[in-house]
């Protein structure tokens, strides 16, 4: 009898355990059970198909007939109930699944935390509905106030410029994403916003109401800002509840091993929804990027086939914003030195984060993802780097990833 494996949630990193089991066990029966139902990508929501340049149907990861001709199921459902005895799925649609292997990749939802109007006033940006939402919202002369000025907020502030609206963006901190990409390269996104018409807030939002066919967003210490609609992007949360409910251990997450295991030996986790516990068991930070999603999907997959995984990269994410690719890799936040290479004009181009013993730790890069991918590998393969070369711009990085 055939080995059968159901992925609850069509992500990234659900798609890809399908896609690696389906390789490495041909023989093995394969379910993906997700609400949405055919697995799309989602970083195009906030650029591309807000902005009308790129259309819902165009968000597969992978030709439509894949799953016909690899024997790969989706369901368009919601898992409900888990029977970690019998080893069965219930969905909302009432039908039951048995399953040898579980894979969770529900991902998160948006935060939304207690603040008042928080729960009904706003918008958030998740799925395919909730971007059509805001693409009727973003009319040319809307004002749209952004919640939140991380890497979604800042992505959407920049689309709903190109298409001819206002923006008011918020955020309690005066620059964002430091711990991500350094302060040199973190001060020059944030001057975008500025260069770009966005009007920059700072502060902590205290409550959003409705004011007729408005939004009125109160700011501790600043007067109040009416727009049209609110955005809310402050985070996710990963979904746990059907996770508890049959005694996985979980801590801001789904705890896994190396091998993206739970503590149940036929449960797995991959994704926004994963968090990984080392063998010493200290916990690391969750890693909501789609490539760290891949990477956690493939691990799931081999260790599902019980077969050696290959080795990680270090992690990756990138953004857009402006025109301008901003790319991050590794840490920059672990202990060591800051460098940084500037461009033609003397301003921060590449970041790098250097431990004592000169081994790259993260980097970071503005409109350079040369320069991230040869860091990348510098990283990967331990390579000990002189940081008079990384900062000197006639030095090919290249040429020291060898």
């Amino acid at each position: 009898m055939s080995v059968v494996t159901v992925i609850i949630g069509g992500g990234i990193g659900g798609f890809t355990v399908a896609k690696e089991l389906r390789e490495l066990q041909p023989e093995a029966l394969i379910k993906i059970i997700d609400p949405e139902g055919t697995p799309y990508d989602r970083p195009p929501l906030s650029k591309e198909v807000l902005a009308g340049t790129r259309d819902f149907s165009d968000l597969g990861f992978i030709a439509q007939e894949w799953f016909q001709d690899n024997s790969v199921e989706v369901l368009e459902d919601l898992v409900i109930q888990i029977n970690g005895d019998q080893k069965t799925v219930t969905t909302r649609g009432g039908e039951k699944f048995s399953y040898d292997n579980l894979v969770f990749a529900v991902g998160g939802e948006p935060r939304r935390g207690a603040t008042t109007g928080f729960d009904n006033e706003v918008m958030v940006l998740r799925t395919k509905d909730d971007t059509q939402r805001l693409k009727d919202a973003c009319v040319p002369g809307c004002h749209i106030g952004i919640i939140g000025a991380g890497l979604i907020g800042a992505e959407v502030a920049s689309t709903v410029r190109s298409l001819g609206g206002d923006v008011t963006l918020i955020d309690p901190m005066p620059v964002s994403l430091i711990p991500a990409v350094g302060e040199e390269i973190a001060h020059r996104l944030h001057d975008l916003h500025q260069e770009h018409g966005v009007e920059f807030i700072q502060g902590m939002t205290s409550g959003v109401e409705s004011v007729g066919n408005k939004k009125r967003i109160s700011i501790d210490g600043h007067d109040d800002v009416v727009v049209d609609e609110v955005l809310l992007c402050i985070g996710i949360t990963p979904n746990e509840a059907l996770a508890k409910s049959i005694g996985l251990e979980c801590d801001n997450g789904i705890l896994v091993d190396e091998e993206q295991r739970t503590n149940h030996e036929s449960i797995w986790a991959v994704g926004d929804c994963a968090r990984l516990r080392k063998s010493d068991g200290t916990l690391e930070r969750r890693h909501e990027h789609w490539d760290s999603a891949l990477q956690e999907g493939r691990a799931a997959a081999y260790s599902i086939a019980s077969k050696p995984a290959p080795g990680r990269s270090a992690p990756w994410f990138w953004s857009d914003r402006y025109g301008v690719h901003v790319e991050g890799t590794g840490s920059m936040t672990e202990e060591g030195t800051t460098y940084l290479r500037p461009d033609a004009e003397g301003r921060p181009e590449v970041v790098f984060r250097v431990s004592k013993d000169n081994k790259l730790l993260g980097a970071a890069a503005y409109s350079n993802s040369m320069a991230i991918r040869a860091a990348r590998r510098m990283i990967d393969r331990e390579i000990v780097v002189d940081p008079e070369k990384l900062v000197d711009p006639t030095v090919h990085l290249k040429k020291l990833a060898r």
